[in-house]
């Protein structure tokens, strides 16, 4: 098949900016592509040839959206996917594969798929409503403290809650969750690792991830992770055995937590391009957008190496700021070596939204994180 200027057309569902910076991509290479996202003002909109307004869970809509691209990927995981199904047994080339998204989807799900095959994972219950875990505690079945996780539709740190009181259950989601041990880790990790359609597989460097203690998102990600060479070797095999247990077609991260005695246990993982793998647009010879492209496209995987050290400073809003966003100081940012920002054109900041990312790469790692910590310091995402 002809990708290039030619009428071949790419179907993306979501509009955010990992669709955005996917279509850095998609733009260089000339490649039509056709986005869906409920949202009018979504990232995606100005970048794209066709924009279609719909809901990502409306099977329909997505049905309708699929029936005229030849390949169809995704840039979050809250899809239809019995939509999905459906144009896949017509003939549409969905990546990731259902079968692999059904799995990743529901927390649940995946949390089983690891125990059945073997992959090393914190230990968790599953509960089919959130009432079900006050009678466990209650009846000794499950010790506080513990993360309450929500099956479904958890992102960017919603859905997730460390819970060291019953009280602590006040306000969440009723229906299908899980309760995961609590782990006294050394480092947050993450290895993202491509996988095409005919099988070459390829994986990026081993991240460390430093994340924000209240709302439970990365604010800085490392690479290479600042870890023993035999622990990263550990982290790589251990996603790889995800990737192909999985059979996941184009990029899937694999988050995964360094224990005090330095055994590696699967958190989660996404099916598509990651936050943790942002620093690569500046640092990797081959950036995880253009790499999920070549492996979506059956193309050539490119290489996972770095030509720097990277790391990626994430933008949120600022607590107490809501409404039309004002970016401060970024003109001293950039006057800083080796640092370029990343705004993903939302217009509307409220506390902890991801708003856009800053990358720093230096020979060094320890400069490196210096000059993150400088931009991270003097940055403010903040309303009018």
């Amino acid at each position: 098949m002809h990708y290039f200027s030619s009428d071949f057309k790419l179907g993306i569902l979501g509009g955010g900016q990992l669709g955005k910076m996917l279509l850095y991509e998609t733009r260089k290479w000339d490649i039509h592509t056709k986005v869906l996202d409920a949202s009018p003002e979504a990232p995606c909109k100005i970048a794209c040839n066709e924009f279609v307004l719909g809901s990502l869970l409306d099977h329909d809509t997505v049905y309708h959206f699929g029936k005229d691209v030849d390949v169809l990927t995704i840039e979050i995981e809250n899809v239809n996917i019995d939509a999905l199904e459906k144009l896949e047994e017509e003939g549409v080339k969905v990546f990731p594969p259902t079968k692999s998204l059904r799995t990743i989807q529901n927390k649940a799900k995946q949390k089983l798929f690891y125990i059945d095959n073997d992959i090393p994972t914190a230990t968790f219950q599953r509960f089919a409503y959130k009432s079900e875990i006050t009678d466990s505690v209650q009846n000794g079945g499950l010790q506080l403290p513990f993360i309450w996780k929500a099956a479904q539709f958890g992102y960017d740190g919603q859905g997730v809650k460390v819970v060291r009181k019953l009280e602590d259950l006040d306000g969440l989601p009723t229906g299908e969750c899980i309760a995961e041990e609590m782990i006294h880790f050394k480092n947050e990790l993450a290895v993202i690792v491509a996988r095409s359609a005919n099988g070459e597989v390829k994986t990026y460097p081993v991240v460390e991830m430093e994340f924000h203690p209240e709302a439970n998102q990365v604010e800085y990600v490392i690479c290479p992770a600042r870890i023993d060479e035999t622990v990263a070797k550990k982290a790589q095999e251990i996603a790889l055995k995800v990737s192909n247990k999985i059979q996941q077609v184009g990029l899937l991260a694999v988050e995964m937590f360094q224990t005090q005695d330095d055994a590696i246990l699967v958190n989660e993982v996404a099916p598509r391009p990651h936050n943790s793998g942002h620093y690569s647009i500046e640092a990797s010879y081959t950036n995880q957008f253009e790499q999920h492209l070549r492996a979506i496209l059956d193309l050539p995987l490119g290489q996972t190496d770095s030509k720097l050290a990277g790391i990626m400073v994430n933008l949120v809003g600022a607590e107490g700021h809501t409404g039309d966003v004002v970016y401060e100081h970024l003109p001293e940012v950039l006057a800083k070596r080796g640092v370029t920002p990343h705004i993903y054109g939302k217009k509307q900041t409220r506390p902890f939204r991801k708003m856009g990312h800053v990358t720093i790469v230096n020979e060094n790692i320890e400069r490196a994180r210096e000059i993150a910590q400088q931009v991270k310091e003097k940055i403010r995402v903040v309303a009018k």
